[in-house]
C-alpha cells in the first residue's frame, strides 16, 4: 500500500479537537479504498524543517485548522514546504496565497463575480457607517481577510456600533439575505471533474452556515447550470494545478450567483454525501501518487 501524509492542527490548539478526527477518519477511509494508507502528522511540527515530509510521495494538507490564528508560522511553513520540493497537493504556493481572502478581489479582476467589496487594513467605525452608504445596505459583513468557519466575522445593522472588530486586513461586504433563505452552495472537485454538491443553511436567525453553529446540510442532485458555470469560471481564473477545490457560492440580491470562496486548503468534503463515500477523491488522489 501506499503511504501519504495529512497534515492535521497543532496538538496544542484544542479547538477542533472533538471535529477533525472525523473528518481523518472520513479520507483515510475513502483512501483505503484504493491501498492508500494515511499518517497524520501536524503541520506545526513541520515550520522550519521540511525533511519530515520529504520522504513521502504525497503531502495533503486537508486537516490544517487553526492555522489562520497563526498566519504568520503559516506563510512561513508553505515557504519551507515549497523551498524544499514536499510533494503537496494541493501545492505549498497555492494554499498560502489561498489563507488570505484578498485572492478573491484578484478573481473579480479576472470577471469572477464575488459580493462587492470594501478592503480595510484594519476596520473604523467610519469604514463601517461608509459601506452602508456605499452598498445601499442596512446590514453588512465584516471579517477578516484570514480566517476560518466564521472566526471574528460579524453581522452589523445600520447604526449599530462597532464592537470586537478584527484586526489587521479585513473585508466588508453587504449581507446577502439569500444565506438565510437559500444558504450556500458548494461544489466539490477532485482531479478537475465535479464530485457532488451540498447546500448548506444557518439556523433560524443566524447566518453562519457551519455544522458547529448548527447548519444543516443537504446534497443537490445536480449544480444550477448558473452555479456551475460560475465554479467553471472561477477555476479556469485560478490557473493553478490542484487536487481539489471546494467552490462556495451565494445567491446575490438579483438573483445571480456570487463566488463567496474558492476553499483549496482545508475544506471538508462532506464525503459522508459524496459518491461511494468519496471514491472519486481517492481515485484522484491515488492517479497523483
Amino acid at each position: 500500500m501506499s503511504r501519504i501524509a495529512v497534515l492535521t492542527p497543532d496538538p496544542a490548539d484544542a479547538s477542533y479537537a472533538g471535529q477533525w478526527p472525523g473528518v481523518l477518519e472520513r479520507l483515510a477511509g475513502a483512501l483505503a479504498g484504493v491501498g492508500i494508507t494515511v499518517e497524520p502528522t501536524p503541520w506545526t511540527d513541520h515550520i522550519e524543517d521540511a525533511s519530515g515530509l520529504t520522504g513521502y510521495p504525497l503531502v495533503l494538507p486537508l486537516i490544517v485548522w487553526g492555522y489562520h490564528r497563526d498566519h504568520g508560522r503559516w506563510i512561513r511553513a508553505c515557504a519551507a514546504w515549497a523551498e524544499a520540493g514536499v510533494r503537496m497537493l494541493n501545492p505549498a504556493s497555492v494554499i498560502a496565497w489561498n489563507s488570505d481572502k484578498s485572492y478573491l478581489g484578484r478573481l473579480a479582476d479576472h470577471g469572477v463575480a464575488i459580493p462587492e467589496t470594501v478592503w480595510v487594513d484594519g476596520v473604523t467605525q467610519a469604514d463601517v457607517d461608509a459601506a452602508f452608504d456605499r452598498f445601499g445596505s442596512d446590514v453588512i459583513i465584516v471579517k477578516p481577510r484570514v480566517s476560518g468557519g466564521a472566526w471574528k466575522t460579524l453581522r452589523l445593522s445600520r447604526g449599530a456600533a462597532l464592537a470586537d472588530a478584527p484586526e489587521g486586513a479585513a473585508m466588508i461586504q453587504p449581507y446577502l439575505p439569500s444565506i438565510e433563505t437559500e444558504g450556500e452552495t458548494s461544489l466539490l472537485w477532485f482531479g478537475g471533474r465535479l464530485s457532488h454538491v451540498v447546500n448548506k443553511r444557518p439556523v433560524a436567525g443566524d447566518f453562519r452556515i457551519q455544522v458547529q453553529f448548527g447548519g444543516q446540510y443537504v446534497v443537490l442532485p445536480e449544480p444550477p447550470p448558473a452555479a456551475l458555470a460560475l465554479a467553471e469560471r472561477t477555476l479556469a481564473a485560478l490557473d493553478e494545478d490542484l487536487l481539489y477545490a471546494r467552490i462556495d457560492m451565494a445567491r446575490g440580491p438579483d438573483g445571480e450567483w456570487l463566488l463567496m470562496e474558492a476553499e483549496l486548503i482545508e475544506p471538508d468534503f462532506y464525503l459522508d454525501s459524496a459518491p461511494e463515500g468519496g471514491r472519486r477523491f481517492a481515485e484522484a488522489v491515488k492517479a497523483r501518487i
